[in-house]
């Protein structure tokens, strides 16, 4: 089984904060997000890799260019997705391990 990078919590929250910092400038927010947008969506991808970070980097730079959709935590979320997906990933395999043995094979 191969297994995946997770980034550490604190830095997808960190990363999230980044992208909301723009709010606490007025007329500057909205010019620093279209400055912003592409270079989170390049970290969000090497960050999360494979499909997530795919999916999730364009979905992080409509999020961070669009006006109003900055409160969505998408680094965060895509943590949290990742974690429950892992877990289950790795259940399954347990689930299989056990029944090869029981099996003995």
């Amino acid at each position: 089984m191969e297994r995946r990078f997770t980034p550490a919590l604190w830095t997808c929250i960190v990363m999230d904060l980044i992208g909301c910092a723009s709010y606490s400038v007025p007329v500057l927010g909205e010019v620093s997000d279209v400055i912003w947008a592409p270079i989170s969506a390049i970290i969000f991808y090497r960050m999360f890799g494979s499909n997530l970070g795919a999916f999730g980097s364009v979905f992080n730079f409509i999020e961070e260019l669009f006006p109003g959709l900055d409160f969505i935590p998408t680094f965060t979320l895509s943590w949290v997705v990742r974690k429950v997906t892992q877990s289950i990933r790795e259940r399954k395999t347990a689930q299989k391990v056990r029944r090869y043995k029981v099996a003995g094979v």
